[in-house]
Protein backbone atom coordinates (compact mmCIF):
# COMPACT_ATOMS: atom_id res chain seq x y z
CA UNK A 1 0.00 0.00 0.00
CA UNK A 2 1.41 3.37 -0.97
CA UNK A 3 2.00 6.11 1.55
CA UNK A 4 -0.60 8.34 -0.19
CA UNK A 5 -3.26 5.62 0.04
CA UNK A 6 -2.49 5.05 3.72
CA UNK A 7 -2.72 8.80 4.42
CA UNK A 8 -6.13 9.02 2.67
CA UNK A 9 -7.49 6.10 4.70
CA UNK A 10 -6.20 7.60 7.96
CA UNK A 11 -7.65 10.99 7.07
CA UNK A 12 -11.03 9.44 6.27
CA UNK A 13 -11.11 7.58 9.59
CA UNK A 14 -10.26 10.78 11.48
CA UNK A 15 -12.96 12.78 9.71
CA UNK A 16 -15.55 10.09 10.47
CA UNK A 17 -14.59 10.13 14.12
CA UNK A 18 -14.72 13.91 14.37
CA UNK A 19 -18.17 13.93 12.75
CA UNK A 20 -19.47 11.41 15.27
CA UNK A 21 -17.93 13.29 18.20
CA UNK A 22 -19.30 16.64 17.03
CA UNK A 23 -22.83 15.23 17.48
CA UNK A 24 -22.12 13.95 20.98
CA UNK A 25 -24.81 15.27 23.30
CA UNK A 26 -23.93 17.58 26.18
CA UNK A 27 -24.59 17.18 29.88
CA UNK A 28 -28.19 18.43 29.55
CA UNK A 29 -29.07 15.87 26.87
CA UNK A 30 -31.96 13.47 27.34
CA UNK A 31 -32.76 10.24 25.57
CA UNK A 32 -36.36 9.32 24.96
CA UNK A 33 -37.27 5.71 24.20
CA UNK A 34 -40.81 5.21 22.91
CA UNK A 35 -42.28 1.73 22.33
CA UNK A 36 -45.40 1.61 20.18
CA UNK A 37 -47.68 -1.31 19.33
CA UNK A 38 -50.04 -1.05 16.38
CA UNK A 39 -53.69 -1.96 16.46
CA UNK A 40 -54.33 -5.09 14.43
CA UNK A 41 -54.50 -4.17 10.75
CA UNK A 42 -52.91 -0.74 11.32
CA UNK A 43 -49.24 -1.79 11.13
CA UNK A 44 -48.54 -0.31 7.70
CA UNK A 45 -50.36 2.95 8.39
CA UNK A 46 -48.57 3.32 11.73
CA UNK A 47 -45.22 2.80 10.04
CA UNK A 48 -46.08 5.41 7.40
CA UNK A 49 -47.07 7.94 10.08
CA UNK A 50 -43.89 7.30 12.05
CA UNK A 51 -41.73 7.58 8.92
CA UNK A 52 -43.34 10.95 8.20
CA UNK A 53 -42.06 12.23 11.55
CA UNK A 54 -38.41 11.33 10.97
CA UNK A 55 -37.32 13.83 8.31
CA UNK A 56 -38.76 17.02 9.80
CA UNK A 57 -37.84 16.03 13.35
CA UNK A 58 -34.19 15.41 12.46
CA UNK A 59 -34.02 19.00 11.15
CA UNK A 60 -35.21 20.51 14.42
CA UNK A 61 -32.86 22.47 16.65
CA UNK A 62 -31.73 20.29 19.51
CA UNK A 63 -32.44 16.97 17.80
CA UNK A 64 -29.28 14.88 18.14
CA UNK A 65 -30.73 11.50 17.14
CA UNK A 66 -34.16 10.42 15.94
CA UNK A 67 -34.26 6.81 14.77
CA UNK A 68 -37.17 4.50 14.03
CA UNK A 69 -37.02 0.72 14.49
CA UNK A 70 -39.42 -2.13 13.81
CA UNK A 71 -39.30 -5.25 15.94
CA UNK A 72 -37.59 -8.23 14.31
CA UNK A 73 -40.01 -10.49 16.20
CA UNK A 74 -43.34 -8.64 16.22
CA UNK A 75 -44.13 -6.73 13.01
CA UNK A 76 -46.61 -4.41 14.74
CA UNK A 77 -44.08 -3.21 17.33
CA UNK A 78 -42.01 -0.07 16.76
CA UNK A 79 -39.42 1.83 18.74
CA UNK A 80 -38.37 5.46 18.51
CA UNK A 81 -34.94 6.26 19.90
CA UNK A 82 -34.57 10.00 20.35
CA UNK A 83 -31.74 12.07 21.78
CA UNK A 84 -32.36 15.74 22.46
CA UNK A 85 -29.81 18.36 23.49
CA UNK A 86 -32.08 19.25 26.42
CA UNK A 87 -35.57 18.57 27.69
CA UNK A 88 -36.74 22.00 26.48
CA UNK A 89 -35.84 21.08 22.89
CA UNK A 90 -38.07 18.04 23.14
CA UNK A 91 -40.87 20.19 24.58
CA UNK A 92 -40.62 22.51 21.56
CA UNK A 93 -40.77 19.44 19.31
CA UNK A 94 -44.18 18.54 20.75
CA UNK A 95 -45.57 21.83 19.41
CA UNK A 96 -44.39 21.42 15.81
CA UNK A 97 -46.96 20.88 13.03
CA UNK A 98 -45.67 17.38 12.21
CA UNK A 99 -45.83 16.27 15.84
CA UNK A 100 -49.31 17.78 16.36
CA UNK A 101 -50.51 15.93 13.25
CA UNK A 102 -49.09 12.67 14.64
CA UNK A 103 -50.57 13.33 18.08
CA UNK A 104 -54.06 13.79 16.59
CA UNK A 105 -53.84 10.46 14.72
CA UNK A 106 -51.95 8.16 17.07
CA UNK A 107 -54.85 6.91 19.20
CA UNK A 108 -56.59 5.32 16.22
CA UNK A 109 -53.36 3.47 15.29
CA UNK A 110 -52.04 2.29 18.66
CA UNK A 111 -53.02 -0.40 21.07
CA UNK A 112 -50.25 0.67 23.47
CA UNK A 113 -47.48 3.24 23.88
CA UNK A 114 -44.76 3.39 26.50
CA UNK A 115 -42.28 6.27 26.76
CA UNK A 116 -39.47 7.06 29.18
CA UNK A 117 -36.77 9.71 29.36
CA UNK A 118 -33.22 8.62 30.18
CA UNK A 119 -30.01 10.43 31.15
CA UNK A 120 -26.69 9.02 29.94
CA UNK A 121 -24.33 7.97 32.69
CA UNK A 122 -21.16 7.24 30.72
Amino acid sequence: MSKATLERKTSTRKSRRSTKNSRRPGKDAVTLVVRLNAREGQEMLLEAELRALVGPTRKENGCVTYDLYRSAEAPGAFLLHEVWACREDHSRHTNTPHFLRWNARKDSLLVSRDAAFWKQII
